[in-house]
């Protein structure tokens, strides 16, 4: 094999660990870098640079360890709650500007810090301020939410199913028996659609839907 091959595979594999490291997700980066890691260690002992091929070994047997590890955590039952947001809490100021930068690709953080919502919570995991609700009132029957937000290393859609489906009864018994939210993001929209929200179109203005029911 032509040795300009190694050199190929050596810079692939040196750009999927530098990929694995913008990963916000922490098993989306170990599962990067674990392939990216393989791939160094290859790269390593076809080159004959021993220290290159056990040192990546090394890093793949600690990605699978940490792999391991995340999903029995997960196949175990976790804890979700929800804690209502009061008027004026100093906390949610302090969440809002600690995850501002992640919070303008959906809204304006400045705006969100009145607090004027008919309904907001914070939603726990396994006691961890894991993400935040906030939604208003459109019509008798329609909340509309103004963000669902989710921090980094718990979107993996357990607590949007925890809302929507498990939660459910916290909008229907005030009264309301839909949920629309309105978003142009792309990544939102993937993430509102597997949240059984449906795309509607009413005078030109696109808009996502759940419908609730018991």
């Amino acid at each position: 094999m032509d040795i300009n091959l190694y050199e190929w595979l050596g810079y692939l594999a040196s750009l999927i660990v530098l990929i694995s490291l913008l990963m916000s997700s922490i098993i989306k980066l170990r599962w990067v870098n674990l392939i990216g890691s393989s791939l160094f260690s290859l790269y390593g002992f076809l080159i004959g640079a021993l220290p290159v091929g056990f040192m990546n070994l090394g890093i793949v047997i600690i990605n699978i360890y940490y792999l391991v590890k995340i999903y029995s955590a997960s196949a175990k039952q976790e804890y979700f709650k929800i804690l209502p947001i009061e008027k004026n809490s100093e906390y949610f100021n302090h969440f809002l500007d600690f995850y501002k930068e992640g919070l303008k690709k959906f809204t304006d953080p400045v705006k969100l810090k009145a607090n004027s919502y008919e309904v907001s919570f914070y939603i726990l995991r396994n006691m961890v301020p894991a993400g935040i609700f906030l939604a208003t009132k459109h019509n008798e029957d329609t909340l509309k939410v103004e963000l669902d937000f989710v921090i980094p290393e718990y979107r993996d859609f357990k607590i949007g199913s925890f809302v929507y489906e498990d939660s459910k009864s916290q909008f229907i018994d005030k009264g309301y028996s839909k949920l629309i939210s309105f978003t142009s993001n792309d990544e939102h929209m993937s993430y509102l659609r597997k949240m059984g929200f449906k795309e509607k179109d009413e005078n030109g203005m696109v808009y996502f839907e759940k419908v609730l029911s018991d």
